[in-house]
Protein backbone atom coordinates (compact mmCIF):
# COMPACT_ATOMS: atom_id res chain seq x y z
CA UNK A 1 0.00 0.00 0.00
CA UNK A 2 1.55 3.69 -0.98
CA UNK A 3 2.49 6.11 1.64
CA UNK A 4 -0.78 8.46 2.50
CA UNK A 5 0.15 11.53 0.83
CA UNK A 6 -0.57 14.79 2.89
CA UNK A 7 -0.68 18.59 2.71
CA UNK A 8 -0.24 20.39 5.72
CA UNK A 9 -1.08 24.54 5.41
CA UNK A 10 0.74 27.26 6.47
CA UNK A 11 -1.37 26.99 10.01
CA UNK A 12 -0.31 24.09 10.72
CA UNK A 13 3.87 24.29 10.08
CA UNK A 14 3.55 27.41 12.22
CA UNK A 15 1.92 25.33 15.10
CA UNK A 16 5.05 24.61 16.75
CA UNK A 17 5.61 28.14 17.16
CA UNK A 18 2.51 29.51 19.06
CA UNK A 19 2.41 29.52 22.28
CA UNK A 20 2.40 26.48 23.87
CA UNK A 21 0.77 26.61 27.22
CA UNK A 22 -2.67 25.77 25.48
CA UNK A 23 -3.26 21.94 26.21
CA UNK A 24 -4.39 21.72 22.56
CA UNK A 25 -1.91 24.03 21.32
CA UNK A 26 0.79 21.19 22.75
CA UNK A 27 -1.32 18.75 21.29
CA UNK A 28 -2.08 19.47 17.63
CA UNK A 29 2.02 20.32 17.80
CA UNK A 30 3.43 16.87 18.80
CA UNK A 31 1.13 15.63 16.20
CA UNK A 32 2.32 17.60 13.70
CA UNK A 33 5.48 16.35 14.77
CA UNK A 34 4.93 13.07 14.45
CA UNK A 35 3.57 13.51 10.58
CA UNK A 36 6.58 15.35 9.91
CA UNK A 37 8.87 12.35 11.70
CA UNK A 38 6.89 9.94 9.61
CA UNK A 39 7.80 11.77 6.30
CA UNK A 40 11.40 11.87 7.46
CA UNK A 41 10.87 7.79 7.51
CA UNK A 42 9.07 7.91 4.12
CA UNK A 43 6.22 6.41 5.66
CA UNK A 44 4.10 9.89 4.61
CA UNK A 45 4.42 11.26 1.48
CA UNK A 46 4.33 15.25 1.79
CA UNK A 47 2.93 17.70 -0.88
CA UNK A 48 4.53 21.50 -0.94
CA UNK A 49 3.02 24.13 -3.06
CA UNK A 50 3.83 27.98 -4.05
CA UNK A 51 1.39 29.18 -1.66
CA UNK A 52 3.30 27.78 0.89
CA UNK A 53 5.97 29.50 -0.30
CA UNK A 54 4.73 32.25 -0.88
CA UNK A 55 3.02 33.03 2.33
CA UNK A 56 6.45 31.90 4.21
CA UNK A 57 7.88 34.42 2.41
CA UNK A 58 5.78 36.86 4.60
CA UNK A 59 6.88 35.37 7.59
CA UNK A 60 8.17 38.28 10.18
CA UNK A 61 10.60 35.48 11.74
CA UNK A 62 13.62 34.82 9.35
CA UNK A 63 14.63 32.29 11.59
CA UNK A 64 11.26 30.06 11.58
CA UNK A 65 10.78 30.78 8.08
CA UNK A 66 13.73 29.31 7.08
CA UNK A 67 13.15 26.06 9.37
CA UNK A 68 9.60 25.41 7.87
CA UNK A 69 11.19 26.00 4.36
CA UNK A 70 13.31 22.91 5.03
CA UNK A 71 10.38 20.94 4.18
CA UNK A 72 9.83 22.24 1.00
CA UNK A 73 13.15 20.08 0.08
CA UNK A 74 11.18 16.93 1.68
CA UNK A 75 8.21 16.83 -0.21
CA UNK A 76 7.82 14.37 -2.72
CA UNK A 77 4.98 16.55 -4.44
CA UNK A 78 4.96 20.12 -5.22
CA UNK A 79 2.43 22.08 -6.79
CA UNK A 80 2.41 25.48 -9.03
CA UNK A 81 -0.20 27.95 -9.88
CA UNK A 82 -1.87 26.25 -12.70
CA UNK A 83 -5.21 26.88 -14.14
CA UNK A 84 -6.57 23.81 -12.52
CA UNK A 85 -5.32 25.44 -9.30
CA UNK A 86 -6.94 28.46 -9.53
CA UNK A 87 -10.46 26.95 -10.78
CA UNK A 88 -10.51 24.41 -7.83
CA UNK A 89 -9.62 28.17 -5.72
CA UNK A 90 -12.42 29.84 -7.26
CA UNK A 91 -15.04 26.89 -6.66
CA UNK A 92 -13.75 26.62 -3.02
CA UNK A 93 -14.83 30.00 -2.03
CA UNK A 94 -18.25 29.78 -3.69
CA UNK A 95 -18.32 27.69 -0.39
CA UNK A 96 -17.32 30.55 1.78
CA UNK A 97 -13.53 29.49 1.93
CA UNK A 98 -11.10 32.71 2.26
CA UNK A 99 -8.77 33.11 -0.86
CA UNK A 100 -5.76 31.93 0.64
CA UNK A 101 -7.56 29.07 2.62
CA UNK A 102 -9.02 27.73 -1.04
CA UNK A 103 -5.88 27.76 -3.39
CA UNK A 104 -3.87 25.93 -0.33
CA UNK A 105 -7.20 22.88 -0.33
CA UNK A 106 -7.07 23.94 -4.41
CA UNK A 107 -2.82 22.30 -4.19
CA UNK A 108 -4.34 19.42 -1.94
CA UNK A 109 -6.58 18.38 -4.47
CA UNK A 110 -4.68 19.19 -7.42
CA UNK A 111 -1.81 16.76 -6.31
CA UNK A 112 -4.20 13.79 -5.48
CA UNK A 113 -3.78 14.02 -1.44
CA UNK A 114 -5.31 11.96 0.92
CA UNK A 115 -5.49 14.15 3.79
CA UNK A 116 -5.20 18.22 3.81
CA UNK A 117 -4.02 18.64 7.15
CA UNK A 118 -5.07 22.05 9.26
CA UNK A 119 -5.42 23.68 12.44
CA UNK A 120 -7.99 26.07 11.36
CA UNK A 121 -11.20 25.53 12.77
CA UNK A 122 -13.62 27.67 10.58
CA UNK A 123 -11.84 26.10 7.56
CA UNK A 124 -12.37 22.22 8.48
CA UNK A 125 -16.22 23.06 8.95
CA UNK A 126 -16.49 24.34 5.90
CA UNK A 127 -14.74 21.45 4.61
CA UNK A 128 -16.95 18.52 6.86
CA UNK A 129 -17.99 16.50 4.74
CA UNK A 130 -16.72 17.80 1.52
CA UNK A 131 -16.44 14.47 -0.68
CA UNK A 132 -12.90 14.92 -2.69
CA UNK A 133 -10.65 15.73 0.26
CA UNK A 134 -10.52 14.14 3.93
CA UNK A 135 -9.90 17.33 6.17
CA UNK A 136 -8.45 17.20 9.40
CA UNK A 137 -6.92 18.77 12.44
CA UNK A 138 -2.92 17.30 12.80
CA UNK A 139 -4.47 14.65 15.99
CA UNK A 140 -7.20 13.07 13.68
CA UNK A 141 -4.63 13.11 10.76
CA UNK A 142 -1.87 10.73 12.96
CA UNK A 143 -4.51 8.76 14.06
CA UNK A 144 -5.78 8.25 10.22
CA UNK A 145 -2.13 7.60 8.94
CA UNK A 146 -1.31 5.02 11.70
CA UNK A 147 -4.53 3.35 11.61
CA UNK A 148 -5.15 3.75 15.46
CA UNK A 149 -9.49 3.16 14.58
CA UNK A 150 -8.79 0.19 12.20
CA UNK A 151 -8.75 -2.81 14.49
Amino acid sequence: MPAVLIYLDTCCFNRPFDDQSQTRIRFETAAKLQLQQRVRQKKVRLVWSYLLDFENSQNPFPERAASILLWRNLAEVRVGETGAVLDWGRSLMTLGIKPFDALHVACALVAGSDLFVTTDDLLLRKLRGFPDLAALPPGEALAKVEHWYED
